[in-house]
């Protein structure tokens, strides 16, 4: 005789559920990164002489002052097309991440460090700036789990 174990999940979420939570991560991250990239062309100026007082990077000061907000409208911009919305959550974790060690970096060799991520993101802490992105990395990765969830499970049903 033959046994199968089936295990079913105790906690039970419906399709539309997962793709509504799907949406819903990435027009939260989209947000996020048209907040900042608005409040950094905005007062460029200000952002970039915030990016120039730090010594890791005030090499690129000039360069990144235009980068980061141009990347962060282009993540944006992928995020709110559902045929990119995978590959915009792809980026938002990558630059969230470079974004996270940058803080931790300057945290460990910076002697002061001026904050310039634009908005009321400024009135963080530095450690809140790394609770707050790596809150964020989480939010993006399951977003990215579930548009995964879906696809696999559309595919089996059909």
């Amino acid at each position: 005789m033959e046994s199968v174990i089936t295990t079913k999940s105790k906690i039970q979420i419906s399709e539309l559920a997962k793709e509504i939570t799907a949406i819903a991560i990435r027009w939260l991250c989209m947000a996020l990164f048209f907040y900042t990239a608005h409040a950094k062309t905005v007062d460029h100026d200000r952002f970039l002489k915030g990016l120039a007082r730090v010594h890791l990077i005030s090499g690129f000061a000039l360069f990144l002052s235009y980068a980061v907000p141009i990347v962060e409208f282009l993540v944006a911009l992928l995020l709110l097309v559902p045929n990119t919305a995978k590959t915009g959550l792809y980026c938002f974790i990558a630059v969230m991440s470079a974004f996270t060690i940058y803080i931790a970096s300057a945290l460990i060799w910076e002697p002061t460090l001026p904050c310039h991520c634009g908005g009321a993101i400024e009135k963080l802490s530095w450690g809140q700036h790394i609770w707050f992105n790596l809150a964020f990395i989480l939010i993006a990765i399951t977003g990215v789990w579930l548009i995964n969830f879906n696809k696999t499970f559309k595919l089996q049903k059909s």
